[in-house]
Formats: structure tokens, C-alpha cells, sequence
């Protein structure tokens, strides 16, 4: 899709729909007040009449065959004094659904006043949710019934700094872009998006953006200790992955931020095998990796100022001959041991030797994401993924910095109890503590492969893909947590995270329950 700046006031663009947005319990401004004479108060009609009253993401068409538009689309924003910008994705992703399932192709798009000293934020989220809505699921279909087809959105500069409007629209098409390539990687299945698969991806997008990738076969991992990956990856045929992708924006800094992701291409539980009803869905077990894939592409088209190194452990977890088993025991890269006491823990067991071997190649700070624990999805639902980390100022700056791009993140604690809770009678630790405090017991075990290094553990269980479509996007993968990833590297590169307490060296991880939405 082509996102394109113009000067020209929204009734004298030539598209085949003009967007308009409207505000709830509110008179109407901007674009909506200006054009609503030219079709004979139309637009207030809809609203005064009570057809649509200005709610979040409704819309309504008015044909204008005599204007040089032909259509406008109202969408409402809901409470103009609720208003953030990270809403503009979700009414352009609302507007190129409705209309391109219409077969529109070239559509123009007016911004709020609201968006008036802050274009460039506003307009990044315009571009960023009309790509994200071109994505539909029937990329396997023969003849489908449901495509998107807007080729062209055009942003009306008129009343707004054009120049800032352009910067934004540039960095919304790549982050739009890069939350598509994560969903398409989600939505592919398993007998197509092996860990060899994702490694190629991987090493395609590395060529696409000029970013350096190294995969690492299972005798590369076994010469670096990692039996807790290898252990996973026992029972399948495919080989296990370790992706490394590594960007240099700052050569002269030792600072490196590694993003990690679960890179589980299908889990069916291994010897404790899933429930069949829904397996299908263990498609999506890999979306935090897709995630960090699709991250590292968007960060080497933004160039930040800054080192980042993204790193995958791919594999699949199935009960083959050779599978690991309830009661063995592995060596992690640390040297640590693990008493394997559920099979289906497997997710904390490859991301163990991943957060390691981030450490090896220099790591300073670490944030991993990954559709780790069904206990998430029972605390959090869907509304929000959870965030626990070793160092509170980093987990606070982190929720911070991703709160505008609409990602919903929540802090849990980690209190010493969870690390007491994994610890193993007959080795170092295990896999599982039960089913009591399920997301933070997990995080605990990986707490283990950090040291004192400022860590995040995202826990997008219930966020990385959902079972229903909305306005805005179709169901299933989100592309959770592109956005979070981009944005902690944009602000990092800013190197405005001071911590009080030393870093990495020496920091107290301070367990707490405050949490931040």
C-alpha cells in the first residue's frame, strides 16, 4: 500500500472515498464541519438523528456522486477528551476494511483537529493501521470471498505541518508493514513455517535491510551447551533453529539490547500431550519470535541509534520416539540442570538457552515476549499482556514508552516465592510448578538465565492472536508486540533510561505488584 502527504483541503481531494472522523456528544469540527454543507448536512444529519452517534470506530456512508471524492465515510472516535493518537490506526484500519471490501482502491483520509501539533505521531498511527487492515486470513483460499483492496491512502496536510506528517507516515509504513510480516508468519501453518522456514525468513528480511543474520544448527547449539533447546526439539524430525540477528546503529556504544522471542513453530505438547480440541492454534506458538523477526525488520528501516540483536530459538515440540520426557533431566547453556516435569512447559526451556546466549554476545539489557502460559490468558484475557521483570525502573520505563502505541501491557510481580516454587529437589530447577501463579512461576524459571542483566519477560498469550475480528483488523494474529518492540528501541536509542540502582552490574531486581496499564 502507498501512504502519501498532500496539501489539498479534504474537499478538494480526488479519491474514491474521503474518511471523516466525528466525535461523540460533540459538535462537528475539522473536516466533518467543513464538509458538511457541501452535502447538504449529511454528516450532522447521521448524527442528530441518532444513526450513528460519534461511538468508536462506527461508521456510516454518504454518497457525494457530484464531489470529487463520490463517498464519505464517517467513522466515529468516541469521547473527544478521551482522545489518544494511537486511535487513528484503529479508524484508518476501520475505514480501509469497510471500504476495501467494497473493492475501493484509492481512498483519502482527514485528520482530527486533535492531531494538530502532534502530526507526526498521528499521522505514523494513520499509515500503521491502514497497512495492518490490508491483512486478511484467506492468503490460502482459491477463491476468496473477503480481500482488502485499497492500493492507496492519501492524508490531508491541510491545517497541519506537512513536513511532520511525512516523517510520520514514513515510520507508521514501516511498523505497519513489520506487524504484517509477523502476522503472516503466524497465520502460516506448521507444515510451512518449520524452524528451517522461519530461519529463512529470517535471513531473507536480514538481506531486505541490510541486517546481519546467523543461524545456528543443533551442533553449533550442542558445542554451546544448550540441552535445554535440544531437549525440546528431540521429538521432531525438523531440526532446531537459534536465529540471531544483529543490527549495529551505534558501533562506538557497548550497550545492546537483545529482543528474544519463543520461536515454538508447533506445539502439540510433546509426551504431555495438548487436548486436541484447538491444536490447530499451536500454529501461533511462535509469535513472539515472528514478533521479533518482524521488529528487527521495521528497526533496520527506522535506524535507530542503537545496538539491538534479535534472537529466535525455533523449534517444534512433538511426541516422537526420541521426545523428551516427564522426569528427565537437561543442561542448560549456563550449566544449570532442569527436572523436566511437564512436557508442555517447553516454551521456558528454549528461550532459557536463548536469554543465555544473549548474554554471550554482550547483552546489556534484555526483553523476551512469548505465548508462554495459559495462566495469562486466565488473568489478563485478552485485553492485556503481562510484564515482569528483575529491575522495576526498567519495567516502568518500558510501560511508559509502549503505553501510546496501544499495545496494552500489565506489570505482575515477582516475588521470591515463584523462584522458590521452581526449584527442583533432584536438580537446579524445573520446568513447572503447577498450575498456582502459572504466568509468574514461569517468569521465575526464566529469571534464572539473566543474572543481574535489566530483563522483561512479555507474556502475549492472550493478546498475540484473537478469536474474533474487530473493526479495525481481521482475527487472529495481532502482531503483538511489533509495536512494543519498536518503540522500547526508538526510546533507548534516546538514551533516556537512567537508572537509580547500577546497571547491569549489581542492580536488586525489586519484586512488586504495582501495576500500570
Amino acid at each position: 500500500m502507498q501512504v502519501r502527504i498532500v496539501t489539498d483541503a479534504p474537499a478538494s481531494l480526488r479519491a474514491e472515498a474521503l474518511v471523516v472522523p466525528v466525535f461523540s456528544e460533540a459538535a462537528l469540527e475539522g473536516a466533518a464541519k467543513g464538509l458538511d454543507g457541501d452535502v447538504d448536512g449529511a454528516i450532522g444529519e447521521l448524527l442528530s438523528s441518532g444513526e450513528i452517534k460519534g461511538k468508536s470506530y462506527e461508521t456510516a456512508l454518504v454518497r457525494a456522486p457530484k464531489k470529487p471524492y463520490t463517498r464519505i465515510l464517517v467513522v466515529g472516535l468516541g469521547d473527544a477528551a478521551k482522545f489518544e493518537p494511537y486511535m487513528l490506526a484503529r479508524y484508518a484500519g476501520t475505514a480501509v476494511r469497510y471500504l476495501g471490501r467494497r473493492n475501493l482502491k484509492d481512498i483519502a483520509i482527514a485528520l482530527p483537529p486533535q492531531a494538530k501539533g502532534n502530526e507526526a505521531a498521528c499521522a505514523a498511527f494513520v499509515a500503521e493501521g491502514a497497512i495492518a487492515a490490508t491483512l486478511d486470513t484467506t492468503m490460502y483460499q482459491a477463491e476468496p470471498e473477503k480481500t482488502i483492496n485499497v492500493a492507496s491512502v492519501t492524508i490531508s496536510a491541510d491545517g497541519f505541518d506537512a513536513k511532520a506528517l511525512e516523517g510520520g507516515a514514513a515510520r507508521g509504513t514501516a511498523i505497519g508493514e513489520a506487524v504484517n510480516t509477523a502476522r503472516r508468519m503466524a497465520l502460516t501453518p506448521a507444515n510451512h513455517m518449520t524452524p528451517s522456514d522461519m530461519a529463512s525468513r529470517a535471513e531473507e528480511i536480514g538481506r531486505e535491510v541490510g541486517i546481519k543474520v546467523d543461524v545456528l544448527d543443533e551442533g553449533q547449539m550442542e558445542r554451546e551447551g544448550m540441552g535445554s533447546l535440544l531437549g525440546v526439539s528431540r521429538g521432531s524430525d525438523e531440526p532446531a533453529k537459534l536465529i540471531v540477528m544483529t543490527y549495529k546503529g551505534d558501533p562506538s556504544s557497548t550497550e545492546v539490547l537483545a529482543l528474544i522471542g519463543k520461536g515454538l513453530t508447533f506445539d502439540s505438547g510433546g509426551i504431555s500431550i495438548k487436548p486436541a480440541e484447538n491444536m490447530h492454534e499451536m500454529k501461533y506458538d511462535m509469535s513472539g519470535g515472528a514478533g521479533v523477526i518482524a521488529a528487527m525488520s521495521a528497526i533496520g528501516k527506522l535506524k535507530p541509534s542503537i545496538n539491538v540483536i534479535g534472537v529466535v530459538p525455533a523449534s517444534e515440540n512433538l511426541p516422537g520416539p526420541r521426545a523428551m520426557k516427564p522426569g528427565d533431566i537437561l543442561r542448560a547453556m549456563n550449566g544449570k540442570t532442569i527436572e523436566v516435569i511437564n512436557t508442555d512447559a517447553e516454551g521456558r526451556l528454549i528461550l532459557a538457552d536463548a536469554l543465555c546466549y544473549a548474554k554471550k554476545l554482550g547483552a546489556t539489557k534484555i526483553i523476551d515476549a512469548a505465548t508462554l502460559t495459559g495462566a495469562c490468558v486466565v488473568a489478563l484475557g485478552h485485553a492485556a499482556s503481562a510484564a515482569i521483570g528483575n529491575n522495576d525502573e526498567f519495567v516502568q520505563y518500558f510501560l511508559r514508552t509502549v503505553k501510546p502505541t496501544g499495545e496494552r501491557y500489565w506489570q505482575m510481580p515477582l516475588f521470591e516465592d515463584y523462584t522458590t516454587a521452581v526449584k527442583s529437589e533432584i536438580a537446579d530447577l524445573k520446568n513447572s510448578a503447577g498450575r498456582a501463579a502459572g504466568s509468574l512461576t514461569a517468569a521465575a524459571f526464566l529469571k534464572a538465565f539473566v543474572g543481574e542483566t535489566p530483563w522483561i519477560h512479555l507474556d502475549v498469550a492472550g493478546t498475540a492472536y484473537l478469536d474474533t475480528e474487530s473493526a479495525w483488523q481481521a482475527k487472529g494474529p495481532t502482531g503483538t508486540p511489533v509495536r512494543a518492540f519498536v518503540a522500547m528501541t526508538e526510546a533507548l536509542a534516546k538514551n533516556d533510561f537512567k537508572p537509580a540502582t547500577p546497571a547491569p552490574n549489581g542492580a536488586k531486581a525489586k519484586a512488586t505488584a504495582a501495576s500500570s496499564s
